[in-house]
């Protein structure tokens, strides 16, 4: 009796497991493009909406709020629901807070819109972990976390180089938010091909269902030991140095460098979006997003290149390490920007290829999910004060140098717990330096 060969589309296959990363990973992409559609349509917003900088950053904050409440609240949810019916879900409260933003009459519903997408958001990227960790296991698991962010922040970089290109074209503001909830839409589309997809799959390869996620079991909390807070703790300085920044970065290089918000090009819409992207380096959100452009294309290699040699704590030394000198200068000096973007860039590619994948590694599988799911938590609290300093700063000192300084200063902080980090590591066997060959 001969044994069935499966079909190249069959789930077992490496193009059925690449392909649902694909969609899995098109389920956030228009939660990237309309979280940044504020900091991308910042100083139109300032302008037309009459508001200052520090409303910017709230609107930022009332997205990690709602984030930070879902973290803790919404494991039950993910438990009932199961994945796919939580990243439908999910994705909807997405589609909705876009759509309650781009409508928003007043302040207030433009807070209650990011609220509403807050949640959704976020969740939908703990499920998109979720889904990820169980199609991919071993030596891919970097590499696939890697790809997903990648085709994931394909969001942020069209947000930073078409909605001002959207709101000048249409003379309309409004228009460009309304376009951050078609592709939200668009990604609620993905999700129900996903859905079939991971249906199909689970029932051909017999595959456990998949939990939680990023869900906090309090009694686990103690348990952990100090590589993971290190872990924690340079992981909400990092982003929090990052994020923050670019939430306002397209208005600091306008007003600071005269970098203008589009490219004045003559010709349609799509010739216009062309020469956006190919001239990208002359616009300030264009030069904003050269650190999401960054990320996208080297993160896939640095997971593979993380999964091979590991060195995993060493790198998020020299990431941490690349923030300071780059924060400064674009603080204190004139010169011109897009150098100290870049390394800002490496050192967002370094830092998260590194870090992520660590905390399975420093946990005891059994409370993997809870190490996510605080790590996520206290992330978000640094993701909603620092763009209220940023704003609140900027308005205060009337230019961006203290804010520079801040954000060179959690640099400093998250060098210090790298240190610290790598120092942990070596009391507990060095796994987080061992690459794949060393851990067997």
């Amino acid at each position: 009796m001969t044994t069935a060969i499966p079909g190249a589309f069959h789930p077992s296959t490496r193009l059925y497991r690449f392909t649902i990363l694909i969609f899995i990973s098109l389920l956030v992409v228009g939660s990237y493009f309309a979280y940044d559609s504020i900091g991308a349509l910042a100083t139109t917003l300032i302008k037309e909406l009459h508001i200052d900088r520090a409303t910017i950053g709230k609107l930022y904050a009332a997205y990690s709020v709602a984030a930070i409440a879902i973290v803790f609240f919404g494991g039950m949810l993910y438990d009932k629901l199961g994945p796919r019916k939580a990243s439908l879900l999910f994705s909807c409260l997405v589609f909705l807070g876009a759509v309650v933003v781009a409508a928003a009459k007043t302040k207030w519903m433009l807070f209650t819109g990011r609220l509403i997408f807050g949640a959704g958001s976020e969740s939908l990227i703990v499920v998109q972990s979720a889904i990820i960790a169980r199609w991919f296991k071993g030596k891919e698991m970097a590499m696939a976390f890697g790809i997903a962010l990648a085709i994931s922040r394909l969001g942020t970089l069209f947000a930073f180089n078409t909605e001002e290109l959207i709101a000048d074209h249409f003379h309309s503001f409004r228009t460009a938010l309304w376009a951050a909830a078609l592709l939200c839409l668009f990604s609620v589309l993905c999700n129900l091909v996903f859905v079939v997809m991971d249906r199909h799959g689970e029932k051909v390869l017999s595959l456990p269902t998949a939990g939680a996620g990023d869900k906090i079991v309090f009694s686990d909390i103690k348990k952990f030991t100090s590589s993971y807070w290190f872990v924690v703790l340079l992981c909400v300085t990092f982003y929090s140095a990052i994020f923050p920044f670019t939430d306002l970065a397209a208005d600091m290089f306008h007003d600071k460098w005269g970098l203008p918000s589009v490219n004045a090009v003559a010709g349609g819409f799509l010739t216009k979006v062309f020469y956006n992207f190919t001239h990208m380096f002359t616009t300030a959100p264009g030069v904003t997003s050269i650190v999401i452009a960054a990320s996208m294309i080297f993160a896939p290699f640095a997971g593979g290149l993380v999964d091979r040699v590991g060195r995993r704590a060493s790198l998020m030394v020299l990431g941490s390490l690349l923030l300071i000198p780059a924060h400064l200068l674009l603080g204190i000096t004139h010169w011109n920007p897009i150098p100290m973007m870049v390394v800002l860039g490496a050192a967002f590619v370094l830092v998260p290829a590194a870090m992520w994948p660590s905390v399975p590694l420093v946990v005891e599988e059994s409370r993997v999910g809870t190490a996510f799911g605080l790590m996520t938590a206290i992330q978000n609290l640094g993701l909603g004060l620092f763009p209220l300093l940023n704003g609140w700063l900027r308005d205060k000192t009337g230019t961006y140098t203290s804010t520079q300084i801040m954000f060179a200063g959690l640099g400093l902080l998250g060098l210090i717990f790298a240190f610290l980090l790598l120092r942990a590591d070596k009391r507990h066997g060095g796994v987080l330096e061992a690459g794949s060959s060393l851990r067997g």
